[in-house]
């Protein structure tokens, strides 16, 4: 099982409190991952990523391990300790300002 916390916004809608679960096949990069959490989740479609494109939404960041994998190949495997279900994989409501 994958671990993913999502931001305050994202729990909301998806009517979830704390961390989430999802079973992902391997190899686990975070198109899979994300895959599953809108699988799980329909109400989040379009909310990370773009609908038609698939990228990532410019204000949405992701985070494993301590590392930003934001700008990261969605097909990259995840660290092994978010694989174990020993870290999390973290979806991180960015802020624009100035």
């Amino acid at each position: 099982m994958i671990r993913v916390v999502l931001p305050p916004h994202l729990r909301t809608l998806a009517r979830v409190t704390g961390e989430i679960s999802v079973e992902v096949d391997e190899p686990v990069t975070q198109r899979s991952v994300l895959d599953a959490v809108e699988g799980r989740y329909p109400m989040l479609l379009g909310t990370m990523r773009d609908r038609r494109t698939g990228e990532r939404r410019p204000l949405v960041r992701f985070f494993a391990c301590e590392e930003d994998l934001s700008n990261e190949s969605p097909d990259a495997p995840l660290p092994q300790p978010v694989v174990t279900g020993k870290e999390p994989y973290l979806v991180v409501g960015a802020m624009a300002g100035g």
